[in-house]
């Protein structure tokens, strides 16, 4: 018989830390290295959507950041505004993907999200 060791898609890993923000910065998380690697200037912005919406860091990749968000935005106008500070944030999730979108779409699926999942290619 013959047994295959598979590797765990996820691991939990533990940063002492007063934020999730924090975090991504203490340990030098380079996700979003393909389009700009200034891990404080991500983390800076993570720490206001913290504030403002109740964002929690959930997961984190090579390329990849997954939020939690209590108060995501409940109006067009305001999902609008949101939409581009993740355009400005991580354009990809606007220009790429299965169906490239317009910023006003992104917007539309921003009202009530409350999953933030950010990727960089």
């Amino acid at each position: 018989m013959h047994f295959v060791r598979s590797r765990p898609r996820s691991r939990l890993g533990l940063v002492a830390a007063p934020s999730g923000a924090d975090a991504l910065a203490l340990v030098g998380w380079d996700g979003p290295v393909n389009w700009d690697n200034d891990t404080a200037a991500f983390a800076a912005v993570v720490s206001d959507w913290e504030q403002r919406f109740g964002a929690c860091v959930v997961a984190v990749g090579s390329d990849t950041l997954h939020l939690s968000v209590a108060t995501p935005p409940t109006s067009r106008d305001d999902a609008l505004l949101v939409a581009a500070e993740h355009f400005t944030f991580c354009p990809d999730n606007i220009w790429q993907g299965p169906r490239p979108q317009t910023l006003e779409a992104y917007a539309e699926r921003l009202i009530d999200t409350r999953c933030w999942e950010f990727w960089w290619d």
